[in-house]
């Protein structure tokens, strides 16, 4: 004879059971052949096979129907499984189909099994019959992150996050109308020692897998949507696609402007500002590595005159210039044009080398002095010879030295070799070109005669890597570490993580004078598709502002002459 206890069990689930089938019975117009946890497999039971044909009912919690859309809509029954929600693809449905087909409606489905890139689903739909209206179920309230276990067992299911979760990455925002959210705006793991943090990601959807929507969603009254932006109240529909948790909203999110666009950066006054600004591949040679044509042009143009008006600086090394004497040219002339800020670039003979890309210093002659010609390092370990510069104040004063860099990028990765090993592929090659940098660094000391050095540039390298420890072992100070908050030390995001690929590091001696160190987060924080190769959808909020005129963010040093 059972004992007590699997009589008690049995009884619970005969209960649960009719419980569940009571409402199908008494409002649907036929008996429904499987619940949705016998379709889905959900506890210890597997998978209805694929392609039978059933019968199933339960209350809609999200319409997602049309080509536009998800071209189908989400259900949701309580089970003795516990509550299971479940995908039911209808691109066929009818208009007397989608008067039925909206959240709380209890429908009753004629359909087969079937299953899409790992999911199952309910498809090829027959018939659809109403059953009953304003069933619709509370959202189930859950905290992120979540294991993968309780992820897959919420799949399909309507769900609401009482907690504010962080944009952490935007990158797809225009291409797929998606959003990275996380606790906290993640970081790179190398970017600083230390701060551990929870990197799980979910992707906020929208409703939609069509790419390049119009209008691109979740902007703001600016036409951005920034990282480090707040959502609140997210309500919807879990699923799993595309490699990724996504929720697919069913009400619209609440976002809080938590890190609005900067303005400019205060003037300089009596102190020197030296600034680095990746360009992101000014070209005036159309259709190679920077604009494709000249209304592209003419876009970077007007956001890098904005940014360069905003960051105020007397010197300015420049990074991702097209290797053609006819380009810097061109973009001095563009500048001094637009800002009414009259630059001159440094002159000299020194190679350039022979990448697509190449580096420069300018510098504002009514407000500092160049004191030398163009030095280069023609150490081969590097792809773009490392400039540097010898400055005065225009009033006087001590002579000090600006040295621009751009390591190997962390792209391009080979088969065997230098491979990722967890500061991107390329680190040995990175770390070479940091001891070359610091042997270029004292052969500059030894022909000025002092050490007064600032090197900035697009190092490729995160705070704590190889690269910058072997330049810091030399002495340089690293002014983003020792000015800066973790918080606050990024110039650049790269799938949904921040860092900073471009530094300031100076000398001892210069150190002393060092003011401020002022990253100017105009670029990285914004939607790439605010940029001058946009795409079509783009271009309803194209502004000639400095917002998205580059992929990288400006870092400005303030010296005060009067203490080197």
């Amino acid at each position: 004879m059972p004992n007590v206890r699997s009589l008690t069990t049995l009884t619970a689930v005969l209960l649960a059971l009719l419980v569940t089938a009571a409402p199908a019975a008494a409002s649907c117009p036929a008996p429904s052949t499987a619940d949705l946890a016998a379709i889905k497999g959900a506890g210890n039971q597997p998978a209805l096979p694929e392609g039978q044909q059933v019968i199933a009912d339960g209350v809609v919690t999200g319409d997602f129907l049309g080509r536009d859309r998800l071209n189908g809509f989400y259900l949701q029954q309580a089970t003795a499984e516990g509550p299971v929600g479940l995908f039911v693809y209808m691109p066929g449905a009818t208009e007397r189909d989608a008067e039925r087909i909206a959240p709380g409606e209890h429908i009753q489905l004629h359909g087969r099994t079937g299953e899409h890139r790992g999911q199952i689903q309910l498809q090829r739909i027959e018939r659809v019959e109403h059953c009953a209206s304003d069933r619709l179920p509370a959202p189930k309230e859950v905290e992120w992150p979540l294991d993968e276990a309780k992820l897959e067992r919420l799949e399909g299911m309507l769900l609401a996050f009482p907690q504010a979760l962080t944009v952490t990455g935007n990158y797809e925002l225009a291409r797929y109308g998606s959003l990275r959210l996380a606790n906290e705006r993640l970081f790179r793991p190398t970017n600083a020692p230390g701060g551990e943090q929870e990197r799980a990601v979910l992707m906020l959807d929208d409703g939609s897998y069509r790419t390049f929507p119009s209008p691109i969603p979740y902007l703001n009254d600016d036409g951005t949507r920034r990282v480090g932006s707040r959502v609140e109240g997210l309500t919807g529909v879990l699923t799993h696609a595309f490699d990724a948790w996504r929720l697919h909203p069913t009400a619209t999110p609440r976002f809080e402007e938590a890190n609005p666009r900067p303005e400019g950066l205060p003037a300089p006054g009596e102190r020197l500002r030296v600034a680095t600004f990746n360009v992101e591949n000014y070209f005036t040679t159309l259709g190679e590595r920077g604009a494709a044509d000249a209304a592209e042009l003419e876009r970077q143009r007007a956001k890098l005159a904005a940014a360069v008006a905003g960051l105020d600086a007397d010197i300015l090394a420049l990074v991702e210039v097209e290797n053609d004497p006819g380009a810097l040219a061109d973009l001095v002339e563009q500048l001094s044009e637009r800002t009414g800020i009259r630059y001159r670039a440094v002159g000299g003979s020194a190679s350039r080398g022979s990448d697509a890309i190449k580096l420069a210093l300018i510098y504002r002659p009514d407000r500092v002095e160049a004191v030398s010609e163009l030095y280069a390092d023609g150490d081969p370990v590097h792809h773009r010879p490392p400039l540097a510069a010898f400055f005065r104040s225009a009033d006087g004063g001590p002579a000090f030295g600006v040295v621009t860099a751009h390591f190997k990028a962390k792209t391009g990765c080979p088969s065997r070799g230098d491979i990722d090993r967890g500061q991107g592929c390329w680190n040995e090659r990175r770390v070479a070109q940091a001891r070359a940098m610091n042997a270029f660094l004292e052969r500059l000391a030894a022909a000025e005669g002092h050490t007064r050095l600032l090197l900035t540039g697009d190092l490729n390298a995160y705070g704590a890597e190889d690269p910058i420890r072997t330049l810091s072992d030399t002495g340089l100070v690293d002014l983003m570490a020792r000015e800066l908050p973790p918080e606050r030390r990024y110039t650049y995001v790269f799938r949904g993580e921040s860092g900073y690929l471009d530094h300031a590091l100076a000398s001892p001696e210069l150190t002393v004078a060092v003011a401020e160190v002022q990253p100017w987060p105009i670029n990285a924080d914004e939607p790439p598709f605010l940029g001058y190769d946009g795409p079509e959808s783009a271009a309803p909020y194209f502004r000639p502002d400095p917002f998205r005129s580059s992929d990288h963010d400006p870092i400005a040093v303030d010296l005060s002459p009067e203490a080197m």
